[in-house]
């Protein structure tokens, strides 16, 4: 059988070679950390004794469902808290980050941010854009952030003077999602929990979770976090689960989520799951797994571009806590090109050629690619970016980094050799 390198030039095989050497202590680290993070799942699994049975669907108001209560109380073990909501109903990760701020906000509280400026779709739920329909500012919700540092980094004194107010949230992104900054540690996280419990005690401290679940083996839970939020298409879900979201966090600020997504005096008792339980529980078995391989995947994708000194953030052998990389391109036709190999590397839609176009709420045109099994899934193989200097192309995902490694060894090919 032909070897899948044995179509690229022998200079190009030596240093897919190099990097694969250069990533392999890494790679070895953290398949422990898939390791320990797997164990912890499954003894979840087998002290709850699941089985067929809590794969069954429910319909109508969904009263009695024991297979979703025993996936919530899963969620609750690992993520090592009271308690979670784990619903199809929540369509996103923005919409479970909206849910639990809403849901344990009242009109005259503060929420604050701590980490910069909330990302852009958040920032139309809370009003600092779009129209303020049900916004956070329109219900008379006060909502304030702390810059970071000019090197990306809390601002210590900063966010001790603004706890002085005692806000009702003090809440946390902890990927830079696409921003320039590094995405913040669990280390990091849990210094700055103590900076909060010591000025204000009273503060509720929320963590959006997305892209960090199962990267590191502690989650912001662990460490003192009352309640943190997620998408199940991105790594909870270990590319199996279609839909939803998760909250988990102390029982009261759960029952106060439940409140808001459903109804007072209903919260978490409804909410059918006609479809998806088998997926949520495997996909949740699979997640410490896949989260893993794609974490690989990005490290993999830093590592070849540094033979070609092409810049990364964060580096190849830089600490890890989310799934997302950056990558600066020079130009727009590199960014195309990229992105067109990535897409006919996809499993799905390979003979689509993304071109560059409008999207609303982007001053740039955008160049998009990834074919996914799960539409928007970003634990699937995907990149992006806005056409503008420094042409920033944000890879993320990959279900196997065997599938990664094919595309981005290819992608990196066309870029400097099949010109």
């Amino acid at each position: 059988m032909t070897s899948w390198q044995a179509d690229y030039p022998q200079e190009y095989q030596e240093i897919i070679a190099k990097t694969d050497d250069k990533v392999r202590p890494i790679f070895s680290k953290l398949d422990s950390i898939a390791l320990n993070n797997q164990s912890k799942v499954l003894k979840s699994f087998q002290k709850h004794h699941v089985s067929d049975f809590h794969f069954q669907a429910s319909t109508g108001y969904g009263y009695h469902d024991e297979g979703r209560e025993t996936l919530e109380s899963i969620y609750a073990d690992v993520f090592n808290t009271e308690d979670a909501l784990v619903r199809p109903q929540i369509i996103s990760g923005t919409h479970a980050i909206t849910v639990a701020l809403f849901g344990n906000l009242l009109p005259g509280d503060e929420l604050l941010y701590v980490s910069g400026e909330p990302y852009d779709t958040l920032q139309e739920v809370i009003g600092f854009a779009g129209d303020h329909v049900g916004s956070m500012m329109s219900y008379g919700i006060t909502v304030n952030y702390v810059p970071l540092t000019e090197d990306g980094k809390f601002d210590g004194p900063a966010i001790k003077d603004a706890l002085k107010r005692h806000p009702k949230i003090v809440a946390i992104q902890r990927s830079k999602g696409y921003a320039s900054r590094d995405s913040f540690t669990i280390r990091e996280i849990k210094d700055l929990v103590t900076i909060i419990k010591e000025g204000s005690p009273s503060s509720i401290v929320f963590v959006d979770n997305c892209y960090g679940e199962f990267i590191e083996e502690k989650e912001p839970t662990d460490i003192g976090v009352d309640l943190i939020a997620g998408s199940l298409i991105k790594n909870a879900g270990g590319g199996l689960a279609k839909i939803g979201g998760y909250i988990a966090g102390k029982s009261e600020y759960i029952k106060a989520s439940a409140t808001r997504l459903y109804a007072p005096g209903i919260g978490k008792n409804a909410g059918a799951t006609v479809i998806g339980l088998r997926d949520f529980y495997q996909g949740f078995f699979m997640a410490p797994h896949v989260a893993i391989q794609a974490l690989k995947s990005s490290i993999f994708a830093a590592a070849l571009l540094d033979h070609f000194d092409i810049e990364t953030h964060p580096k190849w052998d830089a600490p890890r806590t989310d799934i997302i990389q950056t990558v600066y391109l020079s130009s727009r036709e590199a960014m195309i090109t990229f992105a067109k190999t990535i897409q006919k590397y996809s499993p799905v839609d390979s003979n689509v050629i993304p071109e560059p176009a409008d999207m609303a709420g982007y001053e740039n045109q955008i160049i998009m690619a990834g074919g996914s099994f799960v539409e928007g899934a970003t634990i699937e193989l995907s990149t992006d970016g806005p056409i503008r200097p420094p042409f920033s192309m944000y890879l993320q995902g990959g279900l196997t980094f065997e599938h990664a490694k094919l595309a981005y060894t290819a992608a990196v090919y066309d870029l400097f050799y099949n010109k």
